[in-house]
Parts: C-alpha cells; structure tokens; sequence
C-alpha cells in the first residue's frame, strides 16, 4: 500500500508554491515541487493592495496548482496564506479565487506563522538553539527555539518585497538599519538573539547563500545548515550592487527572480544581526511548509531522528534486504562504543545506506555511495557529517581507505579515519553476510585486548572464507588489532 500524499499550497507574499510529500510522517519526501513569483506584495508598501498583475499570476498558479492536486490524488491538501493576504485592502479578493480554483484557505495569522516557521527548522535541526528568522515577501518572523521547542514569537513588516520603499522613505543612509532598531526594541527583541545563532528561512535569504557559495568556491552545493558570518553577510551587502546581473544569473541554484531583492534581503540580514546580537547565520532549508507537517505530529514521532528515519527509508527503497541496514549498525556497533552520540547517529546513518550501491556498475559502487551520502535530500546533518557518511561508504564499497575530494575540505583527517573503519567493518559484515539478516544476528563482531574478534557458530563455520578473511585482517589493521576467529 502506497504511502499517503499530503500537498501543501502556500500563498506567501512574495510566491505561491505547490510542495508534495510523501514517505515516513517524521520526514516525507517531496514527490513534486512548483513556485510562481507571483509577488503578491510588490505593492503592499505603495499602495496597500495586490495589484493587478500580481492577482493574474496568483489566479492562474492557484488554477494550476489545485489541478495538479487533483491528478497527484494527493490524500490531504492543505492550503495557507500568510502576510499579503493578511494586509492587503484586497486580500479577500485573492482568497475568493483561491476557493473558486477549489481550495479551501486558512489564512494564518502572524504568531501562526511563526510558529511554523520554527517547527521547520527543528524538523529539520532539531538541536537548534537560537532565533529563527523566516523572510517573507511581506513579512519577516522571529521565533527563539531550544531543546526541541518554539518559545516566544514575533512578526514584522519587514518583508523583503517592501524593504526597498522602507529604505527610499528613510533618512540617510542608516535609516533602514534604524527603522529596525526600533521596531525590534519596541517588541522586546533588542539584544534577544545575543551569543545565538540566527537560523535563516526564506528564499531571500537562501539565495544571499548560494552567492557565497559561489564566490568562495564551496565544495559542497547543499544550501542546507550553510553558515555564514556576521562579517561574511556585511561584506555580502557591500558587494551585491557591484555584481553584474549577467554574472549573478550565472549563480548555480540562484533564481533569477531573487536577484531584484538579494540587496534589500541583505541590508536587513546585517540589521537583524546587529540589533539581535547574533553571532552568525545557519540556513535551514526547512520552513513554513514543513513546519505545517511537523508541528501535526505526535511527540514521539518528532522524536525521531530525521536523518536516521531518511536514510532508511532509501535504503529500504533501493536496497537488496529491507532490515540490512539495522541490522549490519547492530553488528558493527560494538566495535565503536566509545563514539559521541552525533557521531553514533552518523555511523547508523551510513549503514542504512550500505546497500544503496548494488545496482550501479561494479566500478562506480563505491562513487554512487558517496554521491549519495554527500548530495542526498539529508537534513539533521552538517557538512562535516556528510562527508563522514560518504568517507565509510567510499571504502564500504570498495573505494580503499583514500579520501577523495571533496572530502578532506569537509571534514578533518582524524573524522575521515575514524569513518574508514566504520566502512572496513561495513565491508567485512555485507561480505561475511552477504547482506542477509541470518549471518549477521547469528554472529558478533567484538574487541577484547588487542583482538579485534569475529565469532561464528559451528555451523556457519564455512562462511569464513578468503574474501572475508582478507577483510577481517582489513579492519584490525586499521584499527590496529589482531584479528580473531572463533568458530
């Protein structure tokens, strides 16, 4: 039986998106994804309404979107509007054609959309601790979560789409950065983000990203829990009005309709961090929409571990044996006991996913599995970890104890070994095995001593052959142990 689809129509201020999910409740997969910039509060500042042009795109999206719904046989659709509809003298025009496409809108308020916006970022890192803020076109809201909750909750007219007129209608220079001054002292949030981060959400902001990306040659394009510096932002701002156009549509990932905003978007990130006191940027890939779907949930499903729940749930998908990835962690487990907790999880991460290369070419293996640690729809997990995950599936799969690039620019040397073993003891396990559950739950894998020992039943004595002899004596040398067999 096929997973339910839930579809989630989102009118914000700036573009109206279509996101459908599908897979396991705490992280579904997104099945299909579509925006229109439609920038329903382009004139909000001006005017206090949606103008003509913005209502036309908005009518023929939400036309398009409730079809496609129809066609996907989506089991929920859920659709929200945010601040335009909110603020516009006209918004309940907008509304009305939303209900005669055949949706049915809830129109969420400013602490509404708060809340959800903090759910997202800790569906998706659920140890932040920090300020959260989600850019909209029309608005802008902060939310301070730690330890797995969203506590106090603001929101602002400070969408990206009217800092513009907000900065031609300001005195000197530092008008904006005033304007913003005062309106997050008068709302008690002066100083509140002080020694935290602030967790970026929004499609402004997430371009400001890319362009760093670009012009510091990251080696990993994966926007998610990509951190940039206060002075990193500020030098951001200085230099975007120097950028050609042509060279920023050159941008991989940039949406050339963000770049009109990306100045603006900006001028406020430095403001924001400024007066908030914070002490850098992470960006979250997660916002509204997911925050929708995670704050729906129970408390132990929330619970979970989100890169744990994704990585099983593909390797379930594209793997031989549906238990192997379980299964082969157990077994390996006792060889790393003296691991962090957030290097535990990375180790299980990358055991669901030990199986994800059988298909591919016999030469490219060990490629396929570290593309896929490396580039997978992941979130729970920083640079650093995915190149951990994609070190043990380099050499799990045959790609020897080397790093290759990009890993030795993610993480450190003394990571990456420390992932060779969990990759030599992968090997050792899927060959003894054969990726069957009966091999691996009726043998251990231990260390005692110098010994690093493999035990077999009597009856399964035969499985112990060349090929897993030579990746028994594998693994203890890396480990620096003698190898042991017991039968």
């Amino acid at each position: 039986m096929a997973a339910p689809r839930t579809a989630i129509i989102d009118i914000g201020s700036n573009s109206i998106r279509l996101v459908v999910y599908q897979g396991p409740a705490r992280l579904p997969a997104t099945l299909f994804n579509e925006k229109v910039l439609a920038g329903l509060g382009r004139s909000l500042a001006q005017t206090g309404a949606i103008d003509a042009e913005a209502m036309a795109a908005a009518e023929a999206a939400l036309g398009r979107f409730a079809a496609l719904v129809r066609e996907l046989r989506c089991d929920t659709v859920r659709t929200v509007a945010t601040a335009a509809a909110r603020d516009a003298a006209n918004g309940a025009e907008l509304l009305a054609l939303a209900e005669a496409a055949g949706l049915t809108v809830e129109l969420l308020s400013g602490a509404e959309e708060a809340r959800a916006a903090g759910y997202g970022v800790l569906s998706a890192i659920p140890h932040a601790d920090g300020i959260v803020g989600d850019l909209g076109g029309g608005s802008l809201e902060l939310v301070r979560v730690k330890n797995g909750k969203v506590r106090q909750h603001a929101s602002f007219p400070l969408g990206v789409l009217r800092i513009a007129a907000l900065r031609d209608a300001s005195q000197g220079r530092g008008g904006l950065d005033r304007r913003v001054g005062r309106l997050l002292r008068e709302a008690g949030w002066g100083g509140a983000g002080k020694g935290l981060p602030l967790y970026l959400v929004g499609g402004s902001w997430r371009a400001l990203a890319r362009l760093d990306m670009d012009r510091t040659h990251y080696p990993l394009p994966i926007i998610h829990e990509y951190a940039m510096s206060a002075e990193t932002v500020a030098r951001l701002g200085r230099t975007i009005s120097h950028v050609a156009k042509g060279r920023l549509k050159a941008v991989s990932g940039l949406s050339t309709g963000r770049i009109p905003t990306l100045g603006d978007a900006a001028a406020l990130l430095a403001s924001l961090i400024k007066h908030l006191k914070a002490k850098g940027t992470i960006v979250s890939a997660y916002g509204l929409r997911e925050g929708l779907l995670y704050g729906a949930l129970d408390e132990r499903t929330r619970a979970q571990d989100p890169l744990v729940v994704a990585t099983r749930d593909e390797g379930r998908r594209a793997g031989r044996f549906p238990e192997h990835g379980d299964l082969l962690h157990d077994w390996i487990a006792p060889l790393f006991v003296g691991e962090s907790t957030s290097d535990a999880r990375l180790r299980h991460s990358a055991c669901q996913l030990a199986d994800v290369g059988w298909r591919a070419n016999p030469e490219f293996r060990a490629e396929r599995g570290m593309e896929i640690a490396l580039h997978g729809n992941w979130v729970g997990v920083d640079a650093r970890g995915r190149a951990m995950m994609a070190q043990a599936l380099w050499t799990a799969l045959g790609g020897s104890t080397s790093s290759p690039p990009p890993l030795p620019a993610l993480a450190s040397d003394m990571d990456l070994s420390r992932a060779v073993g969990w990759g030599l003891a992968m090997r050792l396990g899927q060959r003894m095995s054969a990726g069957l559950a009966g091999p691996l739950q009726r043998s251990s894998l231990s260390v005692s001593g110098r010994g690093l020992t493999l035990g077999l039943s009597a009856a399964d004595r035969h499985l112990y052959g060349e090929a897993v002899e030579k990746r028994h004596n594998a693994l203890a040398a890396a480990l620096g142990r003698t190898p042991i067999l017991t039968a």
